[in-house]
């Protein structure tokens, strides 16, 4: 507790007068003559705490081979501060402001406009994010590694019956493993909503522009995600040949993994360790996998709870159908089966082997994951204004006032 009282006093000095004056109050007590010597080689505010530091309490050199303790060394400082002329400026000066009226300070908030708080927050994201290696680079150079392994492992699957499995094997892959690799990033946003909550606090800006300013600077390296690992994979694997196909391909890669990072932003807004963050994201994406439709097909998944809602609720189910819609419609491939057609169409393949709805196209898909990126965004929203309201609540709730511990005790 002296420390902590010396400290505000040397805090208070140091407001109202100089360096050198502290300096001789220091120099006032017979056991502190080589403070000034002391000084020289170490920063002053660096000097005092190691003083009065008590974690590692051991005796301080005083001069001419002796040692005092940190307690002694505390209280010389405290008794030459206390009986120095300073301490009584600072009273006078401390008096002064005192008395003085004014109005009351009220917290304002930004007074700059709503684009011009997104504008800024968009620039500040892109450069921290471009900087952060391990926000999206270290990202990009593990999906173009894992699509150069699927590109080889698929490679030039070819038209023949083994290949429909194949097709729908690698589709799942990229639906599945490549966008769940979105959450490597959760660490780097979690030291950002760090920065948030304390310029939130200073009436900076809102949530709504700290949304809007996350989402746009993200944009440009999802797609590079998106589109150079994506394309190692596609051609290598040897996927539909048009550009419309390729384009569609990365077109739902990159909403697969803007979902994944609004997920991982709501998560973010509920726990903001991001350890427990991680693992909760992860959690929460294996359950939407086991649902996707691949490894138990729709018509299999227990009801109601499995089939109903959570097949409609993971986002794997949008993915995998706008995968498989835009890869096996138009293709036609020789069948096995015995006492079947000599061939089987894509069409057949997605509604018998795959289970797919074909009640609507590919685009309907793709357009159900934005709708799912902007829930999720306006989800984090929503939460923070709500934590917001209730955190002060809770601590009002569960403080205990000072009077009822003493009667506890």
């Amino acid at each position: 507790m002296e420390g902590l009282l010396l400290l505000q006093f040397i805090n208070l000095a140091v407001k109202f007068l100089s360096y050198s004056t502290i300096f001789a109050s220091s120099l006032m007590a017979e056991q502190s003559i080589l403070v000034l010597f002391q000084l020289q080689k170490r920063n002053p505010s660096d000097h005092y705490l190691r003083t009065i530091n008590k974690d590692f309490d051991g005796d301080l050199e005083q001069g001419l081979g002796g040692f005092i303790s940190t307690e002694e060394a505390i209280n010389v400082l405290v008794k030459s501060y206390e009986s120095s002329e300073i301490f009584q400026q600072v009273k006078q000066q401390v008096a002064y402001i005192c008395e003085k009226k004014g109005k009351i300070l009220e917290k304002k908030g930004s007074q700059a406009s709503f684009i011009t708080q997104c504008i800024v927050l968009t620039k500040r994201s892109f450069v921290n994010m471009c900087r952060d290696l391990g926000y999206y680079w270290l990202r990009l150079a593990i999906y173009i590694a894992l699509c150069l392994c699927v590109g080889t492992i698929f490679h030039d699957i070819g038209f023949t019956y083994g290949s429909i499995q194949a097709r729908g094997s690698m589709l799942m892959f990229v639906a599945a493993f490549l966008t769940f690799m979105a959450i490597g990033g959760f660490p780097s946003f979690v030291e950002d909503m760090k920065i948030f909550e304390r310029e939130r606090l200073n009436g900076h800006y809102g949530v709504g522009a700290f949304v809007v300013g996350n989402t746009f600077s993200s944009i440009p390296y999802l797609l590079i995600i998106s589109l150079v690992p994506g394309a190692i994979a596609y051609y290598l694997v040897g996927l539909q040949k048009s550009f419309q196909h390729f384009a569609y391909f990365a077109l739902l890669l990159f909403a697969c993994m803007m979902l994944v990072e609004s997920l991982m932003m709501t998560v973010a807004s509920i726990v903001p360790d991001f350890l427990m963050g991680i693992i909760t994201g992860a959690g929460i994406q294996g359950v939407m996998m086991l649902n996707g439709g691949f490894f138990r097909l729709p018509d299999d998944l227990p009801k109601p709870f499995w089939r109903y809602p959570m097949y409609y609720i993971a986002f794997h189910k949008y993915a995998n159908q706008g995968f498989y819609k835009n890869e096996f419609e138009g293709l036609t491939f020789p069948n096995n089966q015995v006492g079947g057609s000599p061939t089987i169409t894509g069409e057949e393949i997605l509604r018998n082997i795959w289970q797919v709805e074909m009640s609507y196209s590919k685009w309907i898909d793709i357009a159900i994951l934005f709708g799912m990126v902007v829930l999720y965004r306006l989800m984090f929203l929503g939460i923070i204004k709500i934590i917001e309201k209730v955190k002060p609540i809770i601590k009002v709730v569960t403080s205990v006032p000072p009077t009822q511990v003493q009667t506890d005790t």
